[in-house]
């Protein structure tokens, strides 16, 4: 049997704006999938945190949180994850402990160490230079962790008595490092950093020390898929995100182009060969070809669970494949939401 259908399947969320739409529209369609993969059995449903991109709606990760689980009743919702270098720890604490005590046994604090965005943003976030860095990580982490259980030198309400599971997300090894040290579940951005995905989570299995979070090492791994009927249509809807990821890295992000735009773009040589990179870790196809390479995928890693985000134009697109995709992973209702504290 497929491991697939063994492990909690969840899913990361980015609220593509699409061209000729808006971040209203793509904040309805969020909710609209979320409420969908509850209902196909999904365990947990994430939030990236982006800013000063005209093509993702998901800047306020908290706020988002809230809305999704307002709108769920059973599926796990959190942030995938929040950059702790562009909040002060206090905040963090504050709005996740408000977020566990008004929907408790469902959040996530997915944490990152850093800015994951340009450093005049990341200063607009802060209000300064100070704690930009990601060295300032370890303390500002701990700082946020004293306020959850109380030990801070001031109460960081309602925090205290409210601290949901903490991850430490990575797409290289400090991360799976820090996070092993500290027994605490780890979770790998194989969708932009396939590179590293095995070393880090051989990082993280070799340093876990147990904790009170868990007795053993906890790794996910978030993969980008596409699925769809056929191989074709599944490669023609994904070639908006790759024209999204040539139009970043020229510095000149646009909400995410239809399928004919995308494939109509004027490419490089240069933009084909980054093209081809970056498509080399995506697992785009019909069901039998997603189930293939996702099988793969977790052989290699020995993953405990799959995260998978999707980008594509059209909502319909969407639901779909990530309809596709539970009946390839064997999904059910009640599967996946037993997971204990992760």
């Amino acid at each position: 049997m497929s491991r697939l259908s063994e492990i909690p399947l969840s899913v990361l969320d980015l609220a593509p704006i699409t061209s000729g739409s808006d971040a209203t529209t793509a904040l309805r369609n969020s909710r609209e999938l979320a409420q969908q993969a509850e209902g196909l059995g999904y365990h947990r449903y994430w939030f990236a945190e982006h800013h000063n991109m005209p093509g993702i709606a998901s800047s306020a990760p908290a706020v988002l949180i809230g809305h999704i689980a307002d709108a769920t009743s059973t599926i796990r919702v959190g942030s995938g994850g929040v950059m702790l270098p562009n909040h002060a720890p206090l905040v963090v604490a504050e709005q996740f402990g408000m977020l566990e005590a008004l929907h408790p046994g469902r959040i996530d604090l997915g944490i990152g160490r850093a800015p994951g965005t340009d450093q005049k943003t990341a200063r607009a976030l802060r209000r300064t230079e100070a704690g930009l860095s990601a060295e300032n990580f370890p303390q500002e982490l701990t700082e946020l962790i004293k306020y959850f259980e109380g030990t801070a030198d001031l109460n960081a309400v309602p925090a205290a008595g409210n601290k949901p599971p903490i991850w430490l997300l990575g797409s290289s090894g400090y991360s799976a490092q820090a996070a092993g040290l500290l027994g605490l579940p780890f979770a790998f951005a194989h969708h932009f950093s396939a590179q590293n995905t095995l070393p880090a989570l051989e990082l993280y299995r070799r340093h876990f020390r147990p904790s009170e979070v868990l007795q053993e090492p906890y790794a996910m791994v978030c993969a980008s898929v596409i699925v769809a009927d056929t191989d074709e249509h599944a490669r023609y809807i994904a070639g908006p995100g790759a024209l999204s990821f040539v139009r970043l890295r020229q510095g000149s992000p646009a909400p995410l182009a239809t399928p004919q735009e995308a494939a109509d773009y004027p490419y490089t040589e240069i933009d084909e060969l980054v093209i081809e990179d970056r498509m080399s870790s995506q697992i785009i196809g019909s069901p039998s070809t997603v189930r293939s390479g996702l099988d793969e995928l977790m052989e290699s890693t020995a993953a405990d669970e799959l995260m998978v985000t999707t980008i594509v134009h059209g909502h319909e697109d969407r639901l779909r494949s990530f309809e596709l995709l539970g009946e390839v992973a064997e999904r059910t209702p009640s599967m996946g939401r037993s997971a204990a504290h992760t």
